[in-house]
């Protein structure tokens, strides 16, 4: 399915301000997947949407390493010149793509990736809404435009694909 060396990740948006949408588990989740990146190297890309106003990406997330980091005020981080030139730099087939809100500036990315021909997978367990109506809804249109929904865990074990890779215990160990 996915494999680290042709998968973009794409943090939108858990910022000071917004992350307070998302429960415990959803922030956990996230800094796992983040600390997951870092370790097997995946091409990551951060969001932040206004960041004036919405304070900048929450310090668990943004002191795994210096990802590539990009303001927007799109709610659509690909609508963002400065977002779509990184993201095509990188050149990957696929997109691993979670934050906050689900129902806006997440399922709007997704969709403008999913138009570009990328295969995109949508974190349920690393995204949330205010409400979680919105956020289900979210996943369900976006499976219905040919989108694909993940867990982390399915995530971070396709990675993987086997006990044996050099990274296994180390990324088990955030899961446990």
């Amino acid at each position: 399915m996915i494999n680290a060396n042709d998968t973009t990740i794409v943090c939108i948006d858990i910022q000071e301000k917004l992350a307070k949408i998302a429960n415990d588990k959803i922030i956990q989740n996230s800094i796992k997947l983040m600390q997951a990146a870092s370790i097997l190297n995946i091409d990551t890309i951060i969001t932040e949407q206004y960041p004036k106003g919405l304070g900048s990406t929450i310090p668990e997330i943004k002191d795994i390493k210096d990802f590539l980091t990009v303001e927007k005020t799109t709610f659509s981080a690909y609508q963002t010149e400065e977002f779509k030139q990184k993201f095509d730099k990188l050149n990957n087939k696929n997109v691993l793509i979670f934050g906050i809100e689900t129902h806006i500036c997440v399922l709007q990315t997704a969709l403008d990736l999913i138009k570009k021909n990328y295969n995109v997978y949508i974190l349920s367990d690393c995204s949330a809404s205010r409400e979680e109506y919105n956020h289900k809804t979210a996943l369900e249109l976006f499976k219905n435009k040919g989108g694909n929904v993940l867990s982390l865990e399915i995530a971070l074990f396709d990675f993987l694909k086997s006990s044996r890779h050099p990274n296994f215990k180390e990324i088990q160990g955030l899961i446990k």
